[in-house]
């Protein structure tokens, strides 16, 4: 039987104004990923006098949305009809807030908070270090986390998660260690964000102890964890205990398919990432995604893969409906400019439904310059200076290849133009180019 069958017969019988029963189908559909708020909301709507905790819950559920802020006019409402909002109101609407990135409303909500004293309550308050998280307001998050007396190990989680959503890697690293010394014994979702701060530090003997740790715990079992344990060792150039972890999961998801398929891309095991992407959709276990194929892409560029390239590109469209975006299309440029499909890749380029950015282009100006293509070069350079005119990358490339062909006056007028804009050539030790990093880096995690 149907929610709505059920919604019907409570009608039937007379209870539709009934609080308790009423309430119980508006909070399946905000908890519930298979049924539309939509009909949560018409049943809202025609209760006379709905109790705090419905609107909490009809808040909380269109917090989950395609249009959240929609949520903040049921508070207002809420507010207008005389309801109290309580520690779980701001406590829905600052992760609204945080997930907009909407910064003005936040600090509204967390002034409203303060003037009630719902701040005061745990659960408030580490959604308040959770949003300013989300607004890169390290400062702000650890000021509120270091206001509470003795934060429990949820705080600790979502002050580590912000250092690392911010780039402050080490910052998390000593936190976590930090909490191990006062006496909060850490769990599968602390564990995760810790390996992820060792990805970007590419420190694989913290890792490895953190491996330790988890075996210790018992935690291995849990999908999060191994994949977190996967792309760990992947990033941090150990491809054979990656794929240690993931031969040992009993239990995958996509996540493990794409950390493993991709990690052995970027190492450049072009043969057996397409080898596991293969035996993925020979067992049917997964369906590919647009990250999926991002690392069949990526590996056959490695690979110099060009034939099997062009038929998976082709393949996302016409067998899985996947829109290639641009970071696909980039990836293809790569490949075929690598090759000396030069001219294929700028057509490719041109045929890109949305707006190309300048990594794409510069990928293809590369290509140029080691397959000698000066004139194509001189067309993508004219490209790429309406989107990135002072990239001193694009300047030299160009000066290289007028250089290789003899051209002196043409570089001369290329290095007059860079002093005229007042670019600088970058210093010694810093690398001219790295395309594939800079495509890699758009790429969803």
């Amino acid at each position: 039987m149907g929610i709505n069958q059920i919604h019907t017969h409570i009608v039937k019988t007379g209870f539709h104004q009934n609080l308790f029963l009423v309430g119980k189908i508006i909070t399946f559909c905000a908890i519930s990923d298979n049924v539309s708020m939509g009909y949560a909301v018409s049943v809202f709507n025609q209760i006379k006098t709905p109790d705090g905790f419905m609107w909490n819950t009809i808040i909380r559920g269109i917090g989950k949305t395609s249009d959240p802020k929609q949520a903040f006019g049921y508070y207002k409402s809420m507010l207008d009809k005389g309801e109290v909002a309580d520690n779980f109101t701001y406590s829905f609407l600052l992760k609204i807030c945080g997930q907009l990135r909407e910064i003005e409303l936040g600090k509204q909500i967390h002034g409203s908070t303060l003037k009630h004293g719902w701040d005061r309550f745990v659960f408030v308050r580490n959604t308040l270090v959770h949003m300013y998280g989300l607004f890169k307001d390290v400062f702000m998050s650890r000021r509120l986390f270091e206001e509470m007396p003795k934060p429990e190990l949820v705080a600790w989680n979502v002050m580590i998660d912000c250092y690392v959503n911010c780039g402050k890697c080490e910052e998390a690293v000593e936190l976590f260690f930090r909490m191990e010394r006062s006496g909060i014994e850490p769990d599968d979702a602390t564990l995760v964000v810790v390996l992820s701060a060792c990805s970007d530090l590419g420190a694989l003997d913290l890792g490895k102890w953190v491996h330790s740790c988890i075996d210790f715990l018992g935690l291995s079992c849990i999908v999060a964890t191994s994949n977190a344990l996967l792309n760990m060792y992947a990033k941090c150039g150990d491809i054979k205990m990656a794929r240690g972890v993931f031969n040992k999961m009993t239990k995958r998801n996509i996540v493990s398919w794409n950390s493993m398929i991709m990690g052995l891309a970027m190492h450049g095991d072009a043969e057996d990432a397409l080898e596991l992407f293969s035996q993925m959709i020979e067992l049917k276990v997964e369906i590919p995604d647009e990250i999926t194929f991002m690392g069949v892409l990526c590996a056959c560029s490695h690979g110099g893969l060009v034939d099997e390239g062009r038929k998976y590109f082709t393949s996302m469209t016409r067998d899985y409906c996947i829109q290639p975006e641009i970071k696909h299309y980039g990836c293809m440029v790569d490949l075929l400019g690598r090759a000396g499909f030069v001219e294929e890749a700028y057509d490719l380029i041109r045929k890109i439904p949305m707006k190309c950015n300048a990594i794409v282009w510069r990928a293809l100006l590369s290509a140029c310059r080691v397959h000698g293509k000066l004139v194509l070069g001189e067309k993508v350079r004219r490209h790429m200076v309406e989107l990135e005119p002072d990239h001193s990358g694009d300047y030299v490339l160009l000066s290289h290849m007028y250089a290789s062909e003899g051209r002196w006056n043409d570089m001369m007028d290329v290095r007059t133009d860079m002093k005229s804009r007042q670019v600088q050539k970058p210093g010694p030790g810093n690398a001219l180019i790295d395309t594939n990093h800079s495509i890699m880096l758009q790429r969803k995690h």
